[in-house]
């Protein structure tokens, strides 16, 4: 166990399903106490909720979309209050889907900018003021915001969006000793990588030099570094999770 994250009070957004559930569960391995949310209080929140009970504490699984900005602020509340506040921000609530730009409507657009984007500002507001020394956000964007992919314009722009956002965010954040980072995933085992055909699968894993998927664990490993006193002087950074693409 990583004696400096025991104890520690930790928001997840996103976290009962793939990558966000990995990072839930590898805080509370680890001893801290972790408030997560998903869009739903359906299936893969009651089994995220027993999994988390192998490791005691009082971790709680909200029903919140970060979409509303109503449902943000009151997810923070909910959590600091809990937890007499908080000390890692994980931003990791993510919506995609594929389109050309000649098939993206407005709302569309809207959906995934608000979820991906504007649900990063509004949470990470909200929780700010509840944060002190020591504290850690970190941001969960993706590889591809600065490759580029076909008909995923909406999803790039929101989480090559994120890269800025991080950025300044450090700056502004970074007097009350609060740190901000980047964590890039690339090609991850997650539901959508579960579609994938044998021959793209096979093309997906020879794009990486060590020649396989990521897995969701390799991504929540990041994100617990960044999280500990190991990342102490460690802020406004990306770290890519790709395997080496």
């Amino acid at each position: 166990m990583d004696s400096d994250l025991k104890g520690k009070r930790v928001l997840v957004t996103g976290g009962t399903r793939g990558i966000g559930r990995s990072i839930v569960l590898a805080f509370a391995a680890r001893g801290a106490t972790v408030h997560t949310c998903g869009r739903s209080d359906g299936e893969a929140a009651a089994a995220l909720r027993t999994d988390l009970g192998q490791y005691g504490g009082d971790h709680v699984v909200h029903a919140a979309d970060v979409a509303d900005p109503a449902q943000c602020r009151s997810l923070v509340t909910a959590a600091a209050e809990a937890l007499g506040g908080l000390d890692v921000l994980v931003n990791n609530a993510g919506v995609v889907s594929h389109r050309t730009l000649d098939e993206l409507d407005g709302d569309e657009w809207s959906r995934v900018l608000d979820t991906n984007l504007r649900g990063t500002f509004e949470v990470t507001k909200a929780a700010l003021p509840t944060m002190g020394e020591g504290g850690s956000v970190i941001n969960i964007a993706s590889a591809v915001a600065m490759i580029g992919m076909v008909a995923r314009t909406h999803y790039t722009a929101s989480k090559a969006a994120i890269y800025g956002f991080t950025r300044s965010l450090c700056k502004e954040a970074g007097p009350r000793g609060i740190r901000a980072n980047v964590v890039a995933p690339g090609i991850i085992e997650t539901d959508q990588a579960a579609g994938l055909t044998g021959e793209v699968r096979k093309r997906y894993e020879a794009l990486a030099a060590l020649g396989r998927l990521g897995t969701p664990e390799d991504v929540a490993d990041v994100v617990v570094f960044l999280a500990g006193e190991g990342a102490r002087f460690v802020s406004g950074q990306t770290i890519v999770v790709d395997g080496g693409i």
